[in-house]
């Protein structure tokens, strides 16, 4: 069911992207950041997913909060002149890469659990 919502909402955003107007460059390091952290929150959403214990309230306040929370911080850096929304990055970057991994032991887990059931039936 959730992958139904992902594809869905990943076909809405690719509809919205081609006829949005272009962003301007002063707020495209805002939306690039945000974007970082939204990806972050659906990879530990699907990672969730696998492991059952998915709750939609912690996925929407993550979502959300985290995204906003990297806006702040690359506001605050640029004010001061510091690159700060590069912690964002490599933290946001770090736990894509986990869940990843999560995500990917649990289907070839399945995967050679299904081969290997395969196998002993033949």
């Amino acid at each position: 069911m959730i992958f139904i919502a992902i594809v869905i909402g990943c076909i809405l955003g690719a509809i919205i992207g081609i006829y949005a107007p272009m962003v301007p460059y002063t707020y495209s390091g805002y939306l690039a950041i945000a974007i970082i952290a939204a990806l972050d929150s659906v990879f530990g959403g699907i990672s969730a997913t696998l492991k059952r214990n998915f709750d939609l309230k912690v996925f929407v306040s993550g979502f959300f909060g985290n995204a906003i929370l990297s806006i702040i911080l690359t506001y605050l850096g640029q004010k001061l002149n510091v690159d700060i929304y590069l912690a964002a990055i490599v933290v946001f970057v770090g736990r894509m890469f986990n869940n990843l991994a999560i995500i990917r032991r649990y289907y070839l887990d399945k995967w050679s659990n299904h081969s290997s059931k395969k196998v002993t039936e033949n």
